[in-house]
């Protein structure tokens, strides 16, 4: 923040019960989303150079509705001259939304924030590694001999064979994984209910390859095995990234977990003759206008259009 403006006042009388706000906004939300707000709100505390966050809401809910809006404003600045992505910045600024609209719903405030979302290109690259790439990806590491090397694979497996998410696979308890029925319950993007995904064959033997090695006590499916080895050691989601980071590169290839997903999702489409429906019950996605951008970059239509409209033909039908 400019240090030659005083955006906030220091010495703001606090709101009773501002505590129990922060609980609430939090309250029910799944651990990543947890995580994930209270980072957005941590930033927004280091904007405003306050001790915590509940001198953040204190303050900040305390001011008329235009200050609110100006402060929300150069808070976005700043997070422009970070040159943070466009996604990140509505991410952070939604937080800060949400946090009002629950403020204002149960009397700690009386406004609400209209910021104008930045444009975001959604999905610039839906393709990730492609199947090729992480087969070779898979295929550098076979047959997995090392106790890292049995974990990573089984990650790889996991992301790429059922299409997880990094948080949903670094979120895994032994407890949630049934060799015997062949099933993982995970908890999805956003939901508060589990889900029960059946593991193909190569999985299983991927996961039952790692648990012997790990050890049957309870806790992280998936420890951190840089550090020493403890029985809840479990590997961050940063770690996973720089992992998959680090097998692609082994493997020459360039990736990032959520590649290893969207790689998924294009093969899933690619080998079901592109059978929307089909693939939205693996990707779990709640839209099916999402899977049908990744069915549009597979096939390429622009791409076709273009070549058609430069050769001045008509498409066969």
């Amino acid at each position: 923040m400019n240090a030659d403006i005083e955006i906030l006042p220091k010495g703001a009388l606090a709101l009773p019960d501002m505590g129990q706000l922060l609980e609430a906004f939090l309250d029910g939300r799944s651990e990543h989303t947890r995580r994930m707000y209270t980072q957005d709100l941590e930033d927004f505390r280091v904007f405003l150079q306050k001790d915590s966050l509940k001198t953040v809401a204190s303050v900040f809910l305390q001011l008329p509705q235009g200050e609110a809006n100006r402060v929300a404003m150069a808070y976005q600045t700043s997070l422009k001259q970070r040159k943070l992505a466009p996604a990140t910045i509505n991410h952070r600024l939604a937080a800060l939304c949400s946090l009002v609209r629950l403020g204002r719903m149960l009397g700690f405030c009386t406004f609400t924030l209209t910021i104008t979302r930045l444009p975001v290109q959604a999905y610039r690259n839906t393709k990730g590694p492609g199947a090729d790439g992480v087969e070779a990806i898979l295929r550098a590491l076979e047959p997995p001999k090392t106790d890292k090397e049995k974990r990573d694979y089984a990650m790889l497996r996991l992301m790429y064979d059922l299409a997880l998410r990094r948080s949903e696979v670094t979120g895994l308890d032994l407890k949630h994984v049934n060799l015997g029925k062949c099933t993982l319950e995970i908890l999805g993007k956003g939901r508060h209910q589990t889900q029960f995904l059946t593991l193909p064959d190569e999985t299983k033997l991927a996961l039952k390859d790692w648990i012997e090695d790990r050890g049957f006590h309870e806790g992280a499916l998936f420890t951190n095995l840089s550090q020493a080895r403890k029985e809840d050691n479990r590997i961050s989601t940063t770690g996973l990234y720089l992992m998959v980071k680090k097998r692609g590169e082994e493997a020459d290839v360039e990736t990032r977990p959520h590649g290893l997903r969207h790689a998924a999702i294009t093969q899933a489409l690619d080998l079901t003759h592109g059978d929307v429906r089909a693939v939205m019950r693996y990707s779990r996605h709640q839209d099916m206008k999402t899977v049908s951008i990744y069915d549009d970059n597979r096939k390429d239509l622009a791409g076709e259009v273009a070549r058609l409209v430069a050769q001045g033909k008509q498409r066969t039908r």
